[in-house]
């Protein structure tokens, strides 16, 4: 007979305990930055305090966590729309970029024009002025780095391996509650009504903080989501063996208790960030969401911040409470797809989107097919044929040149 080793049993046990407890410490960690609620200090270049006006567009820093025993700084633009006071409030919204992005000044305008206070940050320590170095230089054209920088990003969660306060994401997710409470505190801005926007990396950032910081009004992961471990592509290579990520840092771990509406933008064919991993951050949250996927779309800063599908979407919740539309229902029978939404615009038009394909979402061939749009009292009915063979699919329907999105679907 075998005998049973005890002593390597007990040793793995302790060893498992030892790794959880030590995950525990990392939460509590994170959740305490839900505390960053003091407005930080502003400042200029010159490292003067300075205050912000109404029908002002300026960069600035404003002090962030301590990096490696020195305090750290964010740099980004910020925008009050004209005519915005403290008896003529209006409402904001902190915007964080993504991969090879920076605090950038067009994307702070394109909301100041909708009416909204905005801050644009930087999350790597970098300003928005390029690096021009030599040729073959690696560095070349990146952008420069200020003096009060904290970490920047390593890959793909690649700093796991040091303590959570060294971490870029445990930087990033400070700064964007930094910047909320940055907002908040300013008497031109509504403090119940100011919104979260990212894109790519940003959208990862959002959905993590929208899991910590429960003060935003609103919110709009674009592209980026959770649940990345398990994505078949370099994401869930990076992050399968992570045990960091799957139980510390995932913004799914935190979805569930989210409140917050949520705006979930994409489109069919980006490769970095599938569908059905996006599918079950929104399927996660509690609170109301709206999914807007746009084919064509492609994936990038400006191609994030371009659709009207973002301002349409913050208008509604901040102006009517709610987000503008909704799912209530969705069927399959046999290949019959139909879908029920509720809206308070009119629609006009729907479209199966669906594939044949398997794998990678974002490698997938998807084709239109017409659907049919009914409505029926104050509920709008879609119903389409899933062509043969199809594997997944969703629905999008019209308001003008606004885009509604059922939830991804897969079929058994």
């Amino acid at each position: 007979m075998r005998m049973i080793n005890w002593t390597i049993i007990l040793t793995a046990m302790l060893r498992t305990l030892s790794v959880q407890a030590d995950y525990r410490t990392e939460e509590l960690k994170i959740r305490a930055l839900a505390e960053l609620t003091n407005a930080p200090v502003v400042r200029n270049e010159k490292e003067q305090i300075v205050s912000i006006g109404a029908g002002e567009l300026k960069t600035i820093y404003f002090d962030a966590l301590m990096y490696a025993g020195k305090p750290t700084r964010v740099y980004a633009w910020i925008g009050i729309p004209e005519g915005a006071s403290s008896s003529h409030k209006v409402p904001g919204i902190v915007l964080i970029h993504g991969g090879g992005g920076t605090a950038f000044k067009e994307w702070v305008e394109k909301w100041n024009a909708h009416g909204y206070a905005a801050v644009s940050i930087a999350v790597e320590g970098q300003i928005d002025e390029r690096e021009i170095g030599k040729p073959g230089d690696n560095r070349r054209n990146r952008w420069k780095k200020h003096p009060w920088s904290g970490p920047a990003r390593t890959g793909i969660y690649g700093d796991s391996d040091k303590p959570i306060e060294e971490q870029w994401m445990y930087h990033a997710v400070a700064d964007a509650i930094l910047a909320n409470s940055l907002l908040r505190s300013l008497p031109q801005v509504d403090s119940t009504k100011v919104g979260l926007m990212g894109i790519s990396w940003g959208g990862i950032i959002a959905s993590t903080v929208i899991g910590i910081d429960d003060r935003f009004a609103f919110a709009i992961p674009t592209y980026g989501c959770g649940n990345l471990s398990q994505a078949a592509n370099h994401y869930g290579r990076a992050l399968g063996n992570n045990d960091l990520y799957k139980q510390v840092w995932d913004p799914v771990l935190r979805l569930k208790k989210v409140k917050t509406p949520t705006l979930w933008l994409s489109w069919p064919g980006d490769q970095h960030f599938p569908l059905d991993k996006q599918a079950s951050c929104y399927r996660t949250v509690s609170g109301p969401y709206m999914v807007c996927l746009i084919p064509g779309m492609r994936h990038g800063h400006q191609a994030g911040w371009k659709p009207p599908d973002s301002y349409a979407f913050a208008d509604s919740v901040v102006k009517e409470g709610k987000p503008w539309a909704k799912q209530i229902s969705s069927r399959t029978k046999g290949r019959q797809f139909t879908v029920i939404f509720e809206s308070s615009r009119p629609l006009d038009e729907a479209l199966l989107i669906s594939t044949a394909d398997t794998g990678i979402t974002g490698k997938r061939k998807w084709i239109e097919s017409p659907a049919k749009l009914e409505r029926m009292a104050e509920q709008w009915v879609v119903t389409a044929t899933q062509p043969e063979g199809t594997t997944a699919c969703f629905m999008n329907v019209k308001s003008g040149d606004l885009t509604l999105t059922s939830d991804y679907t897969e079929i058994e």
